[in-house]
């Protein structure tokens, strides 16, 4: 009988310990920003071998500080603010730890914990850097760690507690209680915050003075690494989006969504951008620029939602004071790297010259493709907050906008892609590329006229589409296979290729595939919107529904209206569909559940909407071909950039600095 408070004490002494934990993480971040930068500049070993420790010991930190917050969210300790505003009692366990990054504090607190992480992974896997560039690399994560660290414990601490606790908390948005939710944050932090890591690389570069063939080929694995990480969260994203809000979209050009996409836009630019480095040592203030822009950007995602200035349903924040201390921090960090970059002009000469037709000259096109859709995406995204401030006229910028000027850009990408990927570096000749890739550029054209022969009435965009998605899908294969050789035994030699030949390829396919799913489903999607009554079919296209029973049922922490929907094809049962209309008590918030039968080529999209009457309910239906398409091209890219992550050439840094590894005597 006397053991029973126990579990609320140690449940506070871990909060606390959480707390604490915190505080000491930013005074230890403090020194690493400090002492190693320090070192470096004055070539102390003792002091720049400090930041390898003080990355591991900050990391360690800020984890039990998050471990500690996850613990009071799965526990229901109602004694902090957070977990009254964000959990109940009643929910799943899932969400209850989803709950944790589904809020503004705690989302803040996974975001600095990741930086940490990054940075102790520089340090555990950086034995191969410099002394005095991996000191200056970590020291420069750290001042990213301390600034956000320092913006958690003065306006959005998520230890924050109440004099007296309710019995139960407010419950968490339910649209974020989704095994969705789950891992689309957690993927797109480790994207954004991947990185920071390309921009320490570069703000140490500038301050070094120095960017060579080496410090690409470091900086390469980790661009590369925060890139498959934004391109599973952006298809995850997406994918939730498509079931769970009920409008059957993918896409919405909502600017949440534009916050993300634009970082990996950059980040696909700074990959291929290092390569000219790496391998030309050209173009390297424009990759300088590009490693401090991608970053800015993923901060200027982080400002779009916290700050409250832009609405969104993902939106976490609605406090203006939060938004200006982020934009404060992406003032102080974007424009410091830009007054450094500045004053560093002169030592990033480039000293490869190059023709203009060559790999080199495409990687520049694919560049400025790529930067230049970035710039629409971020005009788009932005104008209705200039166009408030300046001109007192409230706008709104939606699909049609982004998809008349965005679209162009990447169709003129799909095009030379594959004929950049064959050229040689330094000077080749077009001619010769143009025919290597004919038998690809024939079997493009022949899919996409055989599409427009089976379509009637239709637009071109669908023909067109599918035409750039194999185009680039053959045009991959080409490139593979021509670097076999052009003697016997090529398929052996295709099977010993390096790892990072079959994952430039499969990133490459994998966007085609994505393009041409876009496409169809954008060009033939089927949509029907009616009043089904009980027992009544009606056709969709080749199918055929029947709204068989609708039952009002409960869920662990929500009523919910289940509709029982038969779907037929020419007689044949193809799937029973239970779409749900749920109504959350505790947020006083519904949420749709859509019924999908998910095939090969195409999906059948079920949404249940409000009774009609005694025996009938709105109902919503598409026929959505290629759906799935879309996700699977980009977990082809993902794959594709996976590949290449493991190619030796990665995993071991540039052997040609081995060399300078030898120990700095102290002065």
């Amino acid at each position: 009988m006397e053991a029973a408070p126990a579990p609320a004490y140690n449940g506070a002494m871990i909060t606390e310990l959480g707390h604490f934990a915190l505080i000491l993480a930013f005074l230890v971040a403090i020194a690493q920003m400090i002492l190693p930068m320090v070192g470096a500049s004055r070539r102390w070993p003792g002091w720049m071998a400090m930041a390898e420790p003080a990355a591991t010991l900050q990391f360690l930190l800020i984890a039990f500080s998050f471990g500690a917050l996850v613990w009071a969210f799965v526990t229901s300790d109602f004694s902090l603010r957070l977990v009254i505003d964000n959990s109940h009692s009643a929910k799943p366990m899932l969400y209850k730890v989803t709950g944790v990054w589904g809020n503004h504090e705690g989302s803040m607190l996974f975001w600095v914990m990741i930086v940490a992480l990054f940075g102790a992974l520089g340090a555990w896997f950086g034995g191969n850097l410099p002394p005095e560039l991996r000191a200056r690399v970590l020291s420069v994560q750290a001042a990213i760690g301390v600034v956000f660290l320092a913006f958690i414990l003065f306006t959005s601490n998520p230890f924050l507690r109440v004099a007296v606790p309710p019995f139960d908390g407010q419950d968490l948005n339910p649209l974020l209680q989704d095994p969705g939710l789950a891992f689309h944050p957690p993927f797109l932090y480790l994207g954004y915050v991947g990185l920071s890591m390309a921009f320490s690389f570069a703000v140490a570069a500038l301050i070094e003075g120095r960017v060579d063939a080496a410090w690409a080929r470091w900086v390469r694995p980790w661009t590369l690494a925060a890139w498959i990480f934004l391109t599973l969260g952006i298809a995850l994203g997406s994918y939730w989006a498509y079931y769970e809000l009920g409008w059957g979209g993918f896409w919405f050009w909502d600017p949440v969504e534009n916050a993300s996409f634009m970082p990996w836009l950059l980040a696909a630019a700074l990959l291929h951008s290092a390569i000219v480095v790496e391998k030309r040592e050209a173009l390297k203030s424009w990759t300088i620029l590009l490693a401090i822009l991608a970053f800015g950007f993923s901060l200027i995602g982080t400002f779009i939602v916290r700050s409250g200035l832009l609405t969104s349903v993902h939106a976490f924040a609605t406090d203006p004071t939060r938004g200006v201390f982020i934009l404060f921090i992406l003032a102080f960090f974007v424009g410091g790297a830009l007054f450094l970059f500045a004053l560093r002009a002169n030592a990033m000469q480039a000293r490869g010259v190059f023709g203009m037709v060559s790999r080199e000259s495409a990687l520049v096109v694919n560049n400025v493709l790529l930067a230049v859709a970035c710039f629409v995406v971020f005009v788009g995204t932005m104008w209705p907050i200039v166009a408030e401030m300046f001109f007192s006229r409230k706008l709104s910028v939606g699909p049609p906008f982004f998809n008349m000027a965005f679209t162009p850009f990447m169709i003129v990408l799909g095009l030379i892609l594959p004929i950049g990927a064959l050229l040689p570096w330094k000077r080749g000749r077009i001619g010769q590329v143009a025919w290597s890739l004919r038998h690809a550029f024939l079997l493009a054209l022949a899919v996409a006229l055989l599409v427009w022969a089976m379509q009637t009435g239709r637009s071109a965009f669908g023909p067109v589409g599918l035409f750039l998605g194999s185009w680039l899908v053959f045009g991959a294969l080409v490139d593979l296979w021509s670097r076999t050789g052009r003697r016997n035994g090529r398929i052996g030699r295709l099977f010993r290729l390096p790892r990072a030949d079959w994952g430039r390829v499969l990133a490459h396919a994998g966007l085609g595939i994505t393009m041409m799913a876009i496409a169809g489903l954008t060009a033939w999607e089927e949509e029907d919107i009616r009043i089904a009554h009980l027992g009544e079919p009606f056709e969709v296209g080749a199918y055929t529904l029947t709204l068989e029973d609708v039952e009002r049922t409960t869920g662990p922490n929500y009523f919910t209206t289940m509709g029982r929907v038969r779907v037929e094809r020419d007689g044949r049962l193809v799937a029973m569909l239970s779409p749900e209309k749920r109504d959350y008590p505790v947020a006083g918030m519904p949420t749709t559940e859509a019924g999908i039968d998910s095939g090969f080529l195409r999906d059948v999209y079920v949404v249940i909407g409000d009774a009609q009457g005694a025996d009938a309910w709105t109902m919503r239906t598409y026929i959505k071909p290629l759906a799935n398409w879309i996700w699977g091209g980009a977990l082809i890219m993902a794959l594709g950039g996976t590949l290449s992550l493991t190619d030796r050439r990665f995993r071991v840094a540039a052997g040609a600095r081995k060399t300078e590894r030898a120990a700095v005597p102290a002065e």
